[in-house]
């Protein structure tokens, strides 16, 4: 295959040993810092894109995808709403809970947190906590027997295990002649769950959906109706199908509108964080211009003879953007390459990193996980890609126009 001359001359002076080491050492560092930018954004997109997509599922395993309530904190016949919701199509289960604040005691140490009444085989169709149960099962949940399951920091804070009593204040209190009295009721610790979020591991619990009416005088009402669709997702247009449905009686809710704050912020970090990194890239990218404006300065009697030979401006433009663009590929494909295999390896890079360091570098009480998850996607990695090779190419254009407009006689006066 013949290849047209520009390109032939372009990669020659990529191969050739230049007179100016200095030269060769610019371009070197021009092409690492391209790699290294690129690889950066890959592993800190990705990151991200792990984060959120963890936080995500842990949320979403107990958290329902949907909820319907009422305004007044009482739903009743609770059957019929479930029924109108599981004809949409995208429904696949529907469960009952009664929601409280409560006091937990034990052994002299208070917490506070979630108290949420539940019918524990419905439940285990809408969420999945039953698949994260340390010790007991949520089926262990009879009426009438007062059993609680507590999240793993919940239980440990109060110092309660296993068949250990816990007692539950609730706001609702008693009036008697003495006044106010707080309500309060004994129960038996039956289950320890973790879902490895630390926000409902050390403030949820769960008791019987009866236990829990009768605890908070609802009688025969509940708070709501927890839903569980076959694509998440989708839950803000099952949302709104359900809330026309079943009118302005009900209050519909979905797990983005409980956590947007949270997500809306993952959010914005990640295109501060692209738009931080792209702008690193194209420093590195930048400095192909001072690599090339070297090299054309370096060139010029070479310029010149090609000039001389009937070589076209156009020509001499080509030369030199050919030389930049694969400097900039060869560090975009770089960068790719590590950024990519780093990503994909976080799960073994950084239990090394603080076992060399002897530290926790994050902890479940700060940042929810402990660990740094990872996502790579194609999308993110081939928008990174295209962004690095034209501000590459974009480098190239000032120095390859202005050695297309070296004069031959200029070139070689003193040669």
């Amino acid at each position: 295959m013949q290849w047209p001359f520009e390109v032939l001359i372009g990669l020659r002076y990529l191969r050739a040993k230049r007179r100016n080491g200095f030269i060769s050492f610019i371009s070197l560092i021009s092409i690492v810092g391209i790699a290294l930018g690129v690889a950066a954004l890959i592993i800190v997109l990705s990151v991200m894109n792990g984060f959120q997509k963890e936080i995500r599922g842990r949320i979403l395993s107990v958290a329902s995808h949907v909820e319907i309530s009422a305004f007044d904190g009482r739903l009743p016949q609770w059957q019929g709403v479930a029924k109108v919701a599981e004809r949409d199509a995208h429904v696949v289960a529907a469960a009952p809970f009664v929601n409280g604040q409560g006091l937990f005691s034990a052994y002299g140490n208070v917490r506070g947190g979630l108290v949420r009444g539940i019918e524990p085989v419905l439940e285990d169709k809408v969420v999945d906590v039953g698949q994260h149960m340390l010790q007991g099962k949520l089926e262990a949940l009879k009426p009438g027997q007062f059993g609680i399951v507590l999240g793993v920091e919940l239980a440990r804070q109060l110092s309660v295990g296993m068949g250990d009593k816990v007692t539950l204040f609730t706001p609702q209190g008693t009036v008697t002649p003495a006044g106010m009295i707080p309500r309060y009721k004994q129960f038996t610790v039956i289950g320890i769950f973790k879902v490895d979020m630390f926000e409902y591991d050390a403030s949820l619990a769960m008791i019987h959906l009866q236990d829990a009416q009768v605890l908070s005088r609802l009688g025969d009402t509940v708070s709501g109706v927890r839903l569980k669709l076959d694509d998440p997702m989708l839950a803000p247009l099952v949302k709104a199908n359900l809330q026309q449905a079943l009118g302005q009686q009900s209050q519909v809710t979905d797990w983005t509108d409980t956590n947007a704050n949270y997500f809306r912020a993952v959010q914005i970090e990640k295109r501060m964080m692209t738009i931080i990194l792209t702008l690193i890239v194209a420093v590195a990218a930048f400095n192909l211009v001072s690599t090339l404006v070297m090299v054309v300065t370096d060139k010029q009697a070479d310029i010149a003879i090609l000039r001389t030979l009937g070589a076209a401006p156009s020509s001499i433009m080509k030369i030199f953007m050919i030389q930049g663009s694969v400097a900039g590929i060869s560090g975009t494909l770089a960068g790719v390459a590590g950024g990519v295999l780093v990503a994909l390896n976080l799960d073994v890079i950084v239990p090394l990193i603080e076992r060399v360091l002897g530290t926790k570098l994050l902890s479940s009480e700060v940042y929810m996980i402990d660990y740094l998850p990872s996502d790579v996607q194609l999308g993110d990695v081939s928008t990174i890609t295209v962004i690095a090779l034209l501000l590459a190419l974009l480098a190239t254009l000032y120095p390859s126009w202005r050695a297309a407009r070296t004069q031959p006689a200029e070139a070689l006066r003193y040669e």
